[in-house]
């Protein structure tokens, strides 16, 4: 009998759970180089793996042994939060030590719980779409958002924070989680749109409506505005603006901004010189018909700042972060919100523009489908 073959990539990423339970119990395995050794030697035999056991059905789609591989750090980076928070123990006590100990940090912890559980379901997801012959380039847009803007602040964060100076040879381990996302973002956003077939007349009668006659639009535009001025916001504070009003929000409200593993000021710097001009473009996309890249930025733009605001608000609140840095009690609700928002409003924008994406589709000639179109 044949196992499903998102199952056999489960089952074989919780072959990791053995594997690092013996690495933990054998102490000749627990210097750095070592760690950096045998992390490489796994991640490619996992591949050789994994491309043997399906050989006779061999997916043609390069990224599924992306998904496969990936899935199997999953397992890992759930363990290293468990273990931190004190669920489990045994497992990867010697690579806090000797491997990537900036895992140990309040944001290390959550990040690892988001990939652990959110981009591990993503993989056991594209990988079924893959098996099935299914489109999954949607669910790749978030995935990627998700996994690089995890990326482009974790590894800065761990140079340029207190951890700078304990960085062991198992930080190289980082470099296919920024290398192949990139790789696999250009694939994905070069693949052809999952576009629904929507009569011409429909497309033309949403986008002759304007601003006023789409009240949800009219919300995300003001959502949208008011994000802008918290990434400015935000991003002078970080700055160290001298004006009072910043130095108010540092110290009664948002310390975490201030605290010395700086993952939350390199956050804020990519929201203000990268997510600011998204947020801009994202305006003009809600307010001029047309505009198809809506449909696949969105969906970036949604992982990413769900991904950063996860992790974020989480390192906020953790019990790992020190008492200084955490979120005062009495400004805990209002910050909250905020970052809330902040995380909810790029979900909701990125559903309206694929629950109905008349408005964002290119106008066909009146009584014309786009199906039609494809075929003149």
């Amino acid at each position: 009998m044949n196992l499903p073959t998102e199952i056999g990539v489960f089952l074989l990423s919780l072959s990791s759970l053995g594997v690092i339970y013996a690495m933990n119990n054998m102490p000749s395995l627990q210097d750095p180089v070592s760690i950096l050794g045998i992390g490489a030697a796994v991640l490619v035999m996992l591949y050789v793996l994994v491309y043997y056991s399906v050989r006779n059905n061999s997916p043609k789609d390069p990224l599924f042994y992306v998904f496969a591989v990936f899935s199997f750090t999953c397992v890992i980076d759930l363990i290293i939060a468990a273990e931190e928070d004190g669920y489990v123990s045994g497992f990867m006590e010697f690579y806090m030590k000797e491997g990537e100990p900036y895992l140990r940090t309040a944001f290390g912890i959550m990040m690892c719980y988001w990939d652990g559980t959110v981009h591990y379901f993503l993989y056991l997801v594209m990988v079924r779409r893959v098996a099935n012959k299914q489109p999954y380039r949607g669910v790749g847009l978030f995935w990627i958002g998700s996994l690089l803007v995890n990326m482009i602040v974790f590894v800065p964060g761990i140079v340029l924070g207190k951890y700078g100076s304990e960085i062991r040879p198992a930080f190289l381990l980082n470099v296919p989680y920024v290398l192949v996302p990139m790789w696999a973002a250009i694939t994905l956003f070069h693949r052809p749109r999952e576009l629904p077939i929507i009569p011409a007349d429909t497309i033309a009668a949403e986008q002759r409506k304007g601003l006023l006659h789409r009240p949800l639009d009219m919300i995300l535009l003001l959502f949208l505005l008011w994000a802008m001025v918290i990434a400015i916001f935000r991003g002078f504070v970080v700055l160290e603006c001298p004006l009072d009003f910043c130095f108010t929000y540092i110290y009664q409200y948002e310390p975490y901004l201030k605290d010395p593993v700086v993952f939350p000021k390199v956050l804020m710097l990519l929201y203000l010189f990268y997510g600011l001009p998204m947020l801009a473009v994202f305006t003009y996309g809600l307010v001029k018909p047309g505009c198809t890249w809506m449909l696949d930025w969105t969906l970036f733009f949604a992982g990413g700042v769900a991904q950063a605001q996860w992790s974020h608000i989480g390192a906020s609140l953790h019990p790992r972060t020190p008492f200084t840095y955490r979120v005062p009690e009495d400004t805990w609700w209002p910050v909250l919100l905020l970052n809330l928002l902040f995380a909810l409003g790029p979900q909701l924008l990125a559903w309206r523009c694929h629950r109905h994406p008349e408005f964002f589709m290119k106008n066909v000639p009146q009584g014309q489908t786009n199906q039609e179109k494809k075929q003149n």
